[in-house]
């Protein structure tokens, strides 16, 4: 009880729900700082891949630029435009000399750029130029048919940037590059001269994206605009289908970021156009963006941990201050409980309190006015309920039982001496209630099983009796005193004039919102006529009856109503059953009803 009371406790209700605010204030606070900390981690994560992808797509831009400045310088050489134009015209010395000049030209370049692989010039009439005087054409090779020739003869003149691949077309050599491709014109641009191929080294993008770092997984890849692989560090693993990417979804972002949530990890796609078709993509994971996230976790869980025990202490005390001067009120109102009248409760305070204290001075004054006054009607009142009480103790049983008692410890038998004593005892505790007149159903039934054990032991086995009580009834209300005059009335005017032992069994069962009783002997029973006349005040013999079979009928329908009360059925030397019918009345819903429960 007094943990319930503390728990309804205004302090406590005080005190819960500013920890309840707190705790709510501290996980918002926690969430929104923690979130926009890794708000904030991620974008500078991806400003700083966005920077290193712009970083990247300078460098490969400078060697395209340098490449297209190559292609650019070899169109406008006279002794490459003179070779490819006058190539018919021209003696076979003459063109040696030139191929000679123009190959070392090439060569002059590829030795002062090493990321330039090769450097060639394919004629309209299979005449071939190289930056090696011994290179060779691959005899099992077409160089028309190759993607960056036909590429180029459909640009018209427009530098044409391949994907990574491998060049097969020189004789002996195998090499990974990037290849630039451009149609040389003559005098006029419908007039094709021959196709430029500079090759690119792969090596040189393949060192300059393998060294970036983007934590412990991320990575970066560049593809094409056809959305073929120029670079990426796990090519092989791409060819064989043993990890993809969403090439697709890159195509179509033309500039930005995506993220993409895979095996329960996030993957961040940063995505930078180039000016030559390329699309360079930084991809890095989500989790690796805090390397301290745990760190970082654990300092917001310490710093609410901590906000949740100052919010804790600061609400204690607080709800403590606020709730003094309702607790020294009630302490009070506890001192007029146990019936002091000259308390007087010192007015200050909160305006709410003060008003409280002033309607409770007033109330005590005028309590303690009306206790004078109605103090006679109370006399009066103490009198008469001494007087129905009296009358719910039946002389004769009462005389009995002592004389029983008395024979018993004249004989020596103490045990029986004890239990009757104290079923006894207990038989006029219950009968007393404190003064209600419902009491549980539980108590009634204790009532009557003390009354039946000591009419027992009194008449030995002469009687047995049987209890049949659905548990559920307990919890329900009766008014008290019902079933003793029902039990008492078949022991005298049933079984105790029956030739040996006879059986009283009392039943309970909850029927349609009622509650129905039912006390049944095997006695001698009783002829139609005497059972019209047990519910008049002339019936029942009420000399030997302590309250009456008439006044049990007439309590009950005063208290509930005409539709309940007693019926009875008996036949001679067959038995007599009485049947009480009360209202299910449940003992909480009537506390509730009462306002004795909060």
């Amino acid at each position: 009880m007094k943990s319930s009371q503390r728990i309804k406790s205004i302090q406590s209700r005080i005190a819960s729900s500013f920890v309840m605010l707190v705790l709510f204030t501290a996980l918002l606070l926690i969430f929104i700082s923690y979130r926009l900390s890794e708000s904030a981690v991620r974008e500078t994560a991806e400003s700083y891949t966005s920077e290193l992808i712009n970083q990247v797509n300078a460098n490969i831009q400078t060697y395209i630029t340098g490449m297209k400045d190559i292609s650019l310088a070899t169109m406008n050489n006279p002794n490459v435009r003179e070779y490819l134009a006058s190539s018919e015209e021209l003696q076979p010395a003459e063109l040696a000399q030139l191929k000679a000049k123009i190959s070392e030209y090439f060569h002059s370049i590829r030795v002062s750029r090493k990321d330039i692989a090769s450097i060639n010039i394919f004629g309209e009439g299979g005449t071939f130029i190289s930056d090696r005087m011994n290179a060779e054409l691959n005899p099992y090779i077409e160089v028309s048919e190759q993607p960056w020739y036909r590429q180029a003869q459909e640009n018209k003149g427009q530098t044409v940037i391949s994907s990574s691949h491998v060049q097969p077309v020189i004789k002996g050599e195998y090499r990974w590059v990037v290849s630039l491709s451009r149609e040389l014109s003559g005098i006029t641009p419908t007039q094709g001269l021959g196709i430029l191929l500079i090759d690119l080294n792969f090596k040189v993008i393949n060192d300059m994206l393998s060294k970036l770092d983007l934590g412990n997984r991320g990575y970066v890849f560049v593809i094409d605009s056809q959305g073929r692989i120029v670079y990426h560090p796990q090519q092989q693993l791409l060819y064989s289908n043993l990890k993809t990417e969403r090439l697709e979804q890159v195509l179509q972002d033309k500039q930005g970021a995506f993220v993409v949530k895979e095996d329960g990890a996030s993957r961040i796609y940063s995505i930078k156009d180039t000016d030559f078709g390329w699309k360079i993509v930084g991809v890095f994971y989500e989790n690796e963006l805090v390397d301290n996230k745990k760190q970082m976790q654990l300092s917001f869980a310490v710093a609410g941990l901590l906000c949740l025990g100052l919010g804790v202490l600061f609400s204690v005390v607080i709800s403590r201050n606020l709730t003094r001067p309702i607790k020294k009120l009630q302490e009070k109102m506890m001192e007029v409980e146990k019936g002091n009248f000259d308390i007087r409760v010192p007015v200050g305070h909160s305006r709410e309190i003060s008003g409280l204290a002033r309607s409770f001075n007033v109330m005590v004054s005028k309590v303690k006015e009306l206790m004078r006054q109605i103090m006679v009607e109370q006399e009066f009142k103490r009198k008469s309920e001494l007087n129905a009480l009296q009358a719910q103790i039946n002389p004769h049983f009462l005389y009995n039982t002592l004389d029983s008692i008395i024979w018993m410890a004249e004989s020596k038998k103490h045990d029986e001496v004890i239990l009757m004593t104290s079923a006894l005892a207990r038989l006029f505790r219950a009968s007393l209630s404190k003064g209600k007149e419902l009491i549980p159903i539980a108590t009634e039934m204790e009532h009557i099983t003390n009354y039946l054990k000591i009419q027992q032991m009194r008449y030995q086995d002469k009687i047995r009796y049987t209890l049949d009580m659905d548990p559920e009834l307990y919890s329900y209300l009766t008014l008290k005193v019902l079933l003793q005059p029902l039990v008492e009335n078949a022991i005298y005017h049933g079984i105790k004039n029956k030739e040996g032992p006879g059986t009283i069994t009392i039943t309970g069962a909850h029927e349609d919102h009622m509650i129905v009783f039912q006390v049944m002997d095997d006695g001698i029973g009783m002829d139609e006529a005497k059972v019209e006349t047990l519910l008049t005040s002339s019936g029942g013999n009420q000399s030997r009856n302590s309250v009456g079979i008439a006044n049990v009928h007439q309590r009950i329908q005063l208290y509930f109503g005409a539709d309940y009360g007693l019926s009875y059925t008996s036949e001679p030397g067959a038995g007599t059953c009485v049947k009480l019918l009360i209202p299910a009345i449940h003992a909480e819903e009537r506390r509730e009803k009462e306002g004795e429960l909060p």
